[in-house]
This record gives C-alpha cells, structure tokens and sequence, in this order.
C-alpha cells in the first residue's frame, strides 16, 4: 500500500523498493511537477529516504529512471515499420498529457549531461521520422528536430498551467495550431 513504510527486508528488497520508488515518482512528478519534495516520493513509494538515496543519488537520476520507460516506448514505436512523425507526435503528446515533468525536466537550467543525452535520444528518433515526412511534402521543408523539441516544451508549457481534465483538450488545439506552422 502506497504511503506505508513496510519493515525493512535488508538487501533483499532492493529491486522492489526501487521498482517502488519508480512508480511512486511517476505519480508524484505527474501530479506535482519535477520539483515536488522527495521526501513525497519515498512516502508514496513506502521507502525510507535512505533507500530513495541509495537507489537515486538526485533528482535527475530518479527522473531518468522515471522517463527511460517513455522514451523506450516511443524508440519501440518508431522503431515499427510504417511508424510516421504523426505516430510519434501523438505518443508524445498522450505521454505529456500524463505528466509534463519530463518536459520540465529537460528544459530547467542547467542542463545535465544526462538529460541532454534524453533529449538527444528523443530528436534522433523525431528526425528519422521527420526525413520521411519531409520526403512525402507533410512538413515544411526547413523544419527541424530540435523545431519539433521545441514544438513539444510549447505543449508541456501550456499543458502544465492546465488542471489534468483540461489537458487533452488543450493538447489537440495546441497540436491543430502547431501542425499549420509545420505543415507544407
């Protein structure tokens, strides 16, 4: 149960107290942003901080972990034959909607190496997809990944400031607007 500290099993527990503490920042970051308290993570999580540490030594590394299972989803999609830039715009978007801490994440100074190495990931994998689109005259043709990157921290910025029922309304308008400066 989420919130109850368990009795400590000793190193035996570690997988699944990290496991825990992978979902419970998911749910903690999708509902309170990238900055909320890790002390609310370990609760949530049923984990002392020391464990949290042990697992995370910051905040980066918990929210690495957290998004690593998004940004495999979306090197799975693209990695489908016939997956198009709408394919992965759209899984963006759904996984923005559930929480723009990622976007939060990537995009708050200063840059770590490691979420530039995520963010890196992401653009190659809009890239490929954007070649493709540019090829069949979808896109403009000076459009850019990092375009695109910058294109979803638009999303996120708007998404953020909207209450969690809101949000999917907000991200089709913000994508319809979008999709006409992108377009051909």
């Amino acid at each position: 149960m989420a919130g109850v500290r368990r009795p400590n099993r000793g190193p035996s527990a570690a997988a699944a107290n990290r496991a825990a503490l992978i979902v419970a920042a998911r749910e903690v970051f999708a509902a309170n942003g990238y900055d909320a308290p890790l002390s609310m993570v370990a609760k949530a999580a049923g984990v002392g901080q020391g464990s949290l540490y042990r697992h995370f030594p910051d905040r980066i590394s918990l929210a690495l972990a957290v998004f690593e299972d998004g940004v495999a989803e979306l090197e799975a999609l693209a990695a489908e034959p016939g997956a198009t830039l709408d394919d992965l715009l759209t899984l963006i978007t759904e996984q923005t909607i559930a929480s723009t801490a990622l976007i939060e994440m990537v995009s708050v100074p200063p840059a770590d190496t490691r979420m530039i190495e995520l963010r890196d990931r992401v653009a190659d994998l809009l890239a490929g997809a954007l070649e493709e689109a540019r090829r069949a005259g979808r896109v403009r043709a000076d459009l850019t990944a990092d375009d695109l990157v910058m294109a979803v921290g638009m999303l996120a910025g708007v998404l953020a400031k909207r209450p969690a029922p809101a949000r999917r309304v907000a991200a089709v308008r913000v994508w319809e607007l979008l999709r006409r400066g992108i377009g051909a």
